[in-house]
């Protein structure tokens, strides 16, 4: 009984303005921006078509450049909020944000909106950044929960903006001739988030008082603690490059580019690969010429940050994939009409809101963040195959039951992926979140592409679906059999800082309890 009233005490702090909890709302609300903005382009498709004349691949190529910059954008961006915190990161971040909202709203044919695009896509990394600061403010035995609540709540920006955006630029169409003012509602949001940017700088701070934000030795590259992890992370790099290669392809297949051009491209993304190879190099020289020895208390095993790596792959990479085509499946599999097949195709995003905090609470409470992640998995991929295996005919309200089932173990996998990311190895939790979400990244990449391949029809998209659900599966086995339970925890940092934060609460009313 004591332990249901104390967990029903810390479930109802979530919902006060203070303290640690008011921090974590300024941070999850300016994630939630991040994905008004990242998503804004999707409610706008089919106007954004019909007045530029775009074909459906050209479509398809935007979708993709929608997640391009954000593999390499989460790597660096990890590294640059571990040397400078997440407080000036994240301001500097939505204050960027306007000027591709501004480009992609002004853009007049596909070129412009492909390099817009672009840009845009680096917000996608702000993610990342809130990692960090709420790690910084939450305990272990909380930071499940916190995690989820940060990654839920801002993750529901793109139902937001498919919900606002249309509204919006439907009530400004005078603006525009009577059209919908599509561009409009792209560069308001843009408008927003740099506001908001001033905002968070001002209120909030990225350690409680008494805590020292720590630092990483280097912020060239990934900290490693032995030399086989350095060769492990090399290989685990690629990927993140090779990605990068897919979306140039796809460029050059839609004849933005040329084959010489694409050829170029290539050719500097090797050289990009070894750069960032001699960076990691250079910031883990000591260990591996030897100078530098770890010990047994100061050391991560890197494969535990490649096991989340393919994690997210199947959930974020899944779920990212999933909302570009959502509605257009519902409408050619249910024959379901447009606005219904919105309707109902919201409903997945609408699951981050419970699905990813119960996911880090689970991970939090189980007594195994390994097995409640394992098992979210599973139910992913379960979850997928099952949806996939309906069709028309089917009622309305079971299509809905089978939707929401699927996201809330794809949003709960996420939430129990970064139940772990933070406990890993407190000084560079920043990178390790990049690395993992930017194997997210890579997952959407891959998926979309395949889809982006595919001929149109509703069995594709089923075709599609099966492909998720045993991509899931997999995951689900390699992390059952080879990721280790965590045992880090910043706990004792927490307990340093507790009598310092209360004797500063007492004279400042930013962290009044």
């Amino acid at each position: 009984m004591q332990f249901l009233l104390g967990e029903m005490k810390s479930m109802a702090g979530i919902w006060t303005f203070t303290g640690r909890n008011r921090i974590l709302h300024f941070t999850w609300f300016a994630f939630f921006l991040t994905f008004v903005i990242w998503f804004n382009f999707a409610p706008f498709a089919t106007a954004v078509k019909t007045e530029m004349g775009l074909s459906e691949a050209q479509m398809r190529t935007l979708a993709i450049c929608n997640v391009a910059l954000t593999i390499p954008a989460r790597i660096i961006v990890g590294m640059v909020l571990d040397r400078f915190g997440p407080r000036i990161t994240y301001s500097c971040l939505l204050i960027y944000a306007a000027l591709p909202c501004f480009a992609f709203a002004m853009a007049q044919n596909f070129e412009q909106l492909v390099f817009s695009r672009l840009a845009l896509s680096i917000v996608g990394c702000g993610f990342v950044i809130g990692i960090r600061m709420v790690a910084e403010w939450f305990p272990s035995s909380e930071i499940g929960l916190a995690e989820g609540i940060y990654g839920g709540w801002g993750n529901f920006g793109s139902s937001a903006a498919a919900f606002t955006l249309p509204a919006i630029a439907t009530a400004t169409a005078f603006m525009a001739a009577g059209q919908i003012n599509w561009r409009f509602a792209i560069a308001l949001t843009g408008i927003v988030a740099a506001c908001y940017g001033v905002i968070y700088f001002l209120n909030v701070s990225d350690t409680p008082p008494g805590k020292v934000y720590q630092r990483p030795p280097s912020s060239a590259g990934m900290e490693i603690t032995s030399k086989r992890d350095f060769w492990f992370m090399l290989l685990m790099n690629i990927p993140l490059v090779a990605a990068l290669g897919v979306i140039a392809w796809r460029l050059n297949k839609v004849k933005f580019i040329t084959t010489n051009t694409f050829a170029i491209i290539c050719i500097l993304l090797v050289a990009l690969y070894l750069f960032q190879a001699y960076n990691a190099y250079k910031a883990n020289k000591p260990l591996m010429t030897g100078r530098k020895k770890y010990e047994a208390s100061d050391r991560y095993r890197f494969s535990q940050v490649a096991n989340l790596n393919i994690a997210y792959v199947a959930c974020f990479g899944s779920e990212l994939a999933v909302v570009s085509m959502l509605p257009s499946f519902f409408e050619r599999g249910y024959g379901l009409p447009a606005a219904l097949a919105g309707a109902v195709a919201s409903t997945y995003a609408f699951m981050n809101i419970p699905a990813r905090p119960g996911g880090g609470w689970i991970s939090d409470k189980v007594g195994s963040r390994k097995w409640a992640l394992v098992a979210t998995l599973v139910g992913t991929g379960i979850g997928y195959l099952i949806f996939s295996s309906l069709g028309k005919g089917v009622p309305l309200p079971v299509v809905i039951a089978a939707t929401m089932l699927a996201s809330f173990f794809v949003m709960a996998a996420e939430g129990a992926t970064f139940g772990i990311v933070p406990l890993i190895k407190s000084r560079v939790t920043g990178q390790i979140a990049g690395n993992v979400g930017a194997y997210g990244n890579v997952g959407a990449v891959v998926y979309l592409t395949i889809y982006s391949l595919l001929p149109q029809g509703a069995e594709s998209d089923r075709t599609f679906f099966n492909m998720l659900g045993v991509v899931a599966l997999m995951v689900a086995f390699l992390n059952a059999f080879f990721l280790k339970e965590s045992t880090g925890s910043h706990d004792e940092e927490h307990a340093e800082v507790d009598a310092t934060a209360m004797m500063s609460a007492m004279s400042d009313d930013r962290y009044r309890p």
